[in-house]
């Protein structure tokens, strides 16, 4: 099954991102759930740029080096399918 246009063998090679994906999107619930600086504004913002501008650019990492692993994967057995024919 193709989820995103992703393999079942690319998800796999992608799962050590998913702990800090899920550390960080923790962290941001949680920031807004207990507050422990109290809501000040300048607190507030920075608790959240520091976790949640984090968390989006390694979903966005994450995703495109799945999609740059997957094309690597097929030019591979391309090349090899190739090299196979020739013998």
């Amino acid at each position: 099954m193709s989820y995103l246009k992703l393999t079942d063998e690319t998800w796999l090679d992608l799962t050590v991102n998913f702990i800090p994906i899920g550390i960080l999107a923790f962290l941001d619930v949680m920031f807004w759930v207990y507050n422990p600086w109290g809501w000040d504004l300048w607190f507030v913002f920075w608790a959240h740029v520091l976790t949640f501008v984090p968390l989006v650019l390694l979903t966005i990492l994450t995703y495109v080096s799945g999609r740059v692993i997957q094309r690597d994967e097929q030019r591979t057995e391309s090349v090899t399918d190739a090299d196979a024919g020739e013998s």
